[in-house]
């Protein structure tokens, strides 16, 4: 409903914008003796329209009362010191300039909504999504949501439950040397082969997308999840030389592993954050 509104704000300002234009050109073309005068006005008019747009609508107003103040003077010292006579010429600009200054302000109030709305949705979607839009693996809002649960299974059947927090070692410097296109499909690649390294009823996360961190949780104990760090290990050797011509560098993992305890891990992110404790012990 709230942008049914500000559609139709815009449109009607957009409408009085168009009608206010014509009218000012007919007036001005109407009279070739006052043709400069009214070019004048008319370009005063539009200096004010703009500079509402890209300021305030307080702004525009104190320049109406100004232009208002201005024009009065001038028309009186053409009535007093010129004898000349007050028409509709005098009035016209008078009325016209404040409407180009509010057909503006509706113009930039119901952009300005539009805008604020669309941030709020991006905000929302954001903060709300559980997959990552260029890997199209689970999030972290998901992991913890996921971890919860897998935590208390862990726990009900006594099931170990182990979380493998995975980067590519020398991203930093990695980032210098490729393009932006072969750092995407570096981490769509090392994301495939993470996918393909786990059991089904395993499950893989992406992390961190703005320093790669990919997090695994595994249903076995901890010499279990080494047997995958090897693997995927192995596999990331493979990548290697399937790939040297694609990258020109060579990727490698740190990979952090560490086993879910009640006492020492209460919450999901303090999961993450012992197993990222380990990744220092990967050299």
């Amino acid at each position: 409903m709230r942008r049914f509104q500000s559609s139709m704000v815009s449109d009607a300002a957009f409408m009085l914008l168009f009608a206010a234009c014509f009218v000012s050109v007919v007036f001005t073309a109407r009279d070739p003796d006052l043709y400069l005068q009214n070019i004048i006005f008319l370009n005063v008019a539009f200096l004010i329209a703009i500079i509402t747009y890209f300021t305030t609508v307080t702004t525009g107003l104190i320049l109406n009362i100004l232009f208002i103040f201005g024009y009065g003077t001038f028309t009186l010292y053409q009535t007093v010191i010129v004898g000349g006579l007050i028409g509709s010429q005098n009035y016209f600009w008078l009325i016209m300039t404040p409407v180009f200054t509010l057909a503006t302000w509706m113009i930039t109030m119901s952009s300005k909504r539009l805008q604020a709305e669309n941030e709020e949705l991006l905000k929302n979607n954001s903060s709300l999504a559980t997959v990552d839009a260029n890997t199209s693996l689970k999030n972290t809002l998901s992991f913890q949501n996921d971890a919860t649960i897998f935590m208390a299974l862990s726990l009900r059947y006594e099931i170990p439950l182990t979380l493998l927090v995975i980067q590519v070692k020398y991203w930093d410097e990695i980032k210098r040397m490729i393009s932006e296109d072969q750092l995407t499909e570096a981490i769509q690649d090392m994301s495939k082969l993470s996918q393909t390294s786990i059991r089904t009823n395993d499950a893989l996360y992406m992390l961190n997308r703005e320093h790669p961190t990919w997090g695994m949780l595994l249903f076995t104990d901890r010499p279990g999840a080494q047997m995958v760090i090897d693997r995927l290990k192995r596999r990331v050797d493979e990548l290697n030389e399937m790939e040297s011509e694609k990258y020109k560098v060579s990727l490698n993992l740190k990979i952090g592993a560490i086993q879910y305890e009640r006492e020492s891990i209460p919450t999901p992110l303090d999961f993450i954050a012992q197993a990222k404790k380990q990744l220092e012990y990967d050299v």
